[in-house]
């Protein structure tokens, strides 16, 4: 029976755990600050149910176009909700535990042995364990652990990453792992970053009533994404009142009893009662015996690693953000699955991130898949290209629903659908026929002849496609 050993307990390791239980080898997960890792516990849970709050706090502000107005006790127009802070972050941090424990019981259930305890490598064939608590039950001493493998996986993920000049303080200048111990609503948010993680949470708390500034190096939000969809996104953020300054890199962030100040470096200042620093992340590859091992790192620490989660050690695999491949739980998970697959002799294809499918939980939300709109346009792939705004759909008419799109790419000729957009409420769920035509080299027409259900906003998928009918 083959032995796998497991360094890390998120998404990338507790998948590729069950994968290698399924498969019928002996697992054991090292893990150190809970199962389900950062993605459970501090990073996508938590925002994305503090995001589920801040998304029926948008749709209330919405209601009055619908024709829902809200009354006080005597009956007189009301027009302001509240937000009880720390309500919403004991519910962020409790469902949070529930979904570790409920990985904890599969682990469990599938014959998993969990240890709790920081692993390293000692050897590309040996992980060396500092036990959590309690005495050793392997070959080493008391509050040591050494396991053999004939198979090591790193998921160790990464951390936010901080700046000398902007250390967090856990109280007013935070780490968006640090933002759910806020019980005070904040009177005034900085936002520092505005790649993914700083657009969600300047949007979240924006929909929750707190004043925010958001404070971008570059000139628009979401540089990384679709720039059709991010110039919505920013325009719907100062509509609503956000304040978004471009081309603005922070020079330090500093706290003088309930004041934070952000300092620009062209002088300027910015203060407000709390900031949220989203500055990228580290990986979390130090002190694990990498280069004895023979495990290559690239300059920022990234563990290196091939299409089927090969490191360059002999029998070392490595999966999730400390590889920096594509920093997303889904992403993290299939690496993981396909590294046992592979160990393990099972069919495996190799990672495609081309049929990735991720999303940005703004609000309005940003979905992708395929080839991009920036490649098209540099040359990197012929498509043509169609853009139906979701204010003529039906069902948007009905919901009030006045920003967003559908964009499709196919390629000319064959009619192949190669990528897509989806800017609008839910877009994580309107992504998913367009993941599957990318996914299975659907044509366009195809992918407009599947029945929609009327009214549906997923008919403006089916409209887009339709538009890209070759005669």
């Amino acid at each position: 029976m083959s032995r796998v050993v497991i360094i890390g307990g998120g998404p990338g390791g507790y998948e590729s755990a069950l994968v290698a239980a399924q498969l019928g080898a002996e697992v054991t997960v090292v893990d150190t600050d809970g199962l389900g890792g950062s993605a459970v516990l501090t990073d996508c849970v938590p925002s994305k149910t503090l995001i589920a709050t801040a998304e029926l706090m948008t749709e209330m502000a919405d209601a009055a176009e619908l024709g829902i107005e809200s009354r006080d006790h005597q009956g007189d127009p009301s027009t302001t909700l509240e937000v009880d802070l720390a309500t919403v972050n004991a519910r962020v941090k409790r469902l949070a535990a529930d979904q570790s424990a409920d990985i904890a019981r599969r682990l469990e259930r599938d014959g998993v042995q969990v240890v709790r305890g920081r692993g390293r490598l000692d050897g590309p064939g040996t992980v060396a364990v500092e036990l959590a608590d309690g005495p050793s039950t392997g070959s080493g001493e008391s509050g040591t652990d050494t396991i053999t493998a004939d198979a090591v996986l790193l998921a160790t993920g990464a951390a936010p990453r901080t700046l000398p000049s902007a250390v967090p303080d856990g109280e007013r200048i935070l780490t968006w792992e640090q933002v759910y111990d806020l019980t005070e609503v904040p009177t005034g948010l900085i936002v520092v970053g505005s790649g993914v993680t700083g657009a969600e949470f300047a949007s979240a708390y924006l929909a929750l009533g707190i004043p925010v500034t958001l404070v971008s190096s570059r000139d628009r939000v979401l540089p990384g994404e679709d720039a059709d969809a991010a110039q919505v996104l920013e325009d719907v953020l100062t509509r609503r009142g956000m304040n978004v300054l471009g081309q603005s890199r922070m020079e330090s962030v500093t706290r003088d009893g309930d004041v934070v100040t952000v300092r620009l470096t062209d002088g300027r200042e910015v203060q407000g009662s709390h900031c949220v620093l989203a500055l990228g992340s580290v990986p979390n590859t130090s002190d694990l015996g990498l280069e004895e091992a023979g495990v290559i790192t690239d300059d920022g620490g990234f563990v290196k690693v091939d299409r089927v989660s090969r490191t360059s050690a002999r029998g070392v695999y490595a999966a999730g953000d400390c590889t920096g491949v594509l920093m997303l739980a889904s992403v993290a998970a299939m690496q993981g699955r396909i590294a046992m697959w592979h160990f393990l002799g099972d069919a495996v294809a190799p990672l495609d991130l081309k049929q990735v499918a991720s999303n940005v939980f703004t609000a309005p939300e940003i979905a992708t898949v395929g080839w991009s709109q920036r490649a098209i346009d540099a040359g990197e792939i012929q498509a043509e290209t169609v853009m139906l705004p979701l204010k003529g759909n039906p069902r948007a008419k009905m919901q009030g629903v006045q920003d967003g799109f559908v964009k499709l790419f196919c390629r000319p000729g064959t009619g192949i659908v190669v990528g897509g957009v989806v800017v609008g409420p839910r877009a994580s769920e309107l992504i998913h026929p367009v993941s599957l035509a990318v996914a299975e080299s659907i044509t366009a027409d195809q992918l407009a002849q599947a029945f929609t259900v009327y009214p549906s906003m997923s008919g403006s998928v089916a409209e887009a496609a339709r538009r890209l009918h070759h005669f």
